[in-house]
């Protein structure tokens, strides 16, 4: 940083922005207007959040022209950075914001879901707590609608704080087109082509209360979000159902023993 202080005061701030932006670990983050920055509507509350604030907030808005050493350098760097983080949270949930981390969603910046029945679903940042330092940023996946952690551990360790707990859901609801059909695909364990017991009652249980749901949105008129399964799929499954029955029913007529409790159904 130090190259760059013999720079105009403009070309050193704008400088440290693109820098931050662009440096490895950050890619989670999205470019801040500067109209955004320097309104200080946006900032209300922050100077009690970040140390040095006012200095912080000339190194990001361009105006810093201090001379200081390099210990006192460092910690303005860091101040500026936690203070990016916090005006990015507020950011992010405004209309140029949202569609600044649409594009990055759609281009699948903050990765896929590791969920195989997702098919590579993209994610989106999530934080479990909007004040600072008490989780970091995990991903959320529309479709199976659940958090993951980051792959690297340079994203995994970004402050859950700088996206907030409402910005994915704000996203979706914004832009409802990008929210992904429900899959009711499901992994179904089996042994020798039977179910396992335990798994198979849970899913079944888990099956019931579906379509509980989707009948009481059907009486409200409302769309299940669920996609629509084909009729020879659905005969399939009962063709098999029916011939995994049948094959229990063999077994027990011909004597062929107690079958392993809690193994097979």
């Amino acid at each position: 940083m130090e190259e760059f202080a013999s720079d105009t005061d403009s070309d050193y701030a704008s400088y440290w922005r693109d820098w931050f932006i662009s440096s490895k670990g950050n890619e989670y983050f999205c470019e801040i207007d500067e109209d955004y920055l320097t309104d200080r509507f946006n900032l209300t509350g922050l100077n009690t959040e970040v140390h040095y604030y006012q200095h912080a907030l000339d190194l990001v808005t361009d105006v810093f022209d201090m001379e200081v050493d390099d210990d006192m350098r460092e910690q303005i760097e860091r101040s500026a950075r936690h203070l990016y983080g916090l005006v990015h949270a507020r950011y992010i949930v405004s209309t140029r914001g949202l569609a600044k981390m649409m594009d990055k969603y759609k281009s699948s910046t903050f990765g896929k879901c590791p969920r195989v029945i997702c098919d590579a679903q993209p994610l989106v940042p999530a934080g479990l707590h909007d004040t600072p330092s008490h989780s970091h940023v995990k991903l959320f996946c529309p479709k199976c609608e659940d958090l993951y952690n980051p792959k690297s551990s340079r994203h995994n360790s970004i402050d859950g704080a700088y996206f907030g707990t409402s910005f994915h859901n704000i996203l979706f609801q914004v832009y409802p087109s990008l929210v992904p059909e429900k899959t009711q695909r499901r992994y179904e364990p089996r042994l020798y082509g039977f179910r396992v017991h335990a798994s198979a009652a849970l899913m079944r249980w888990q099956e019931e209360r579906r379509e509980e749901m989707k009948e009481r949105l059907r009486g409200q008129g409302l769309e299940t979000g669920f996609e629509v399964e084909e009729e020879g799929e659905e005969e399939e499954e009962e063709e098999e159902g029916e011939g995994e029955e049948e094959g229990l029913d063999d077994m027990f007529e011909l004597g062929g023993g107690a079958v392993g409790q809690g193994v097979v159904q």
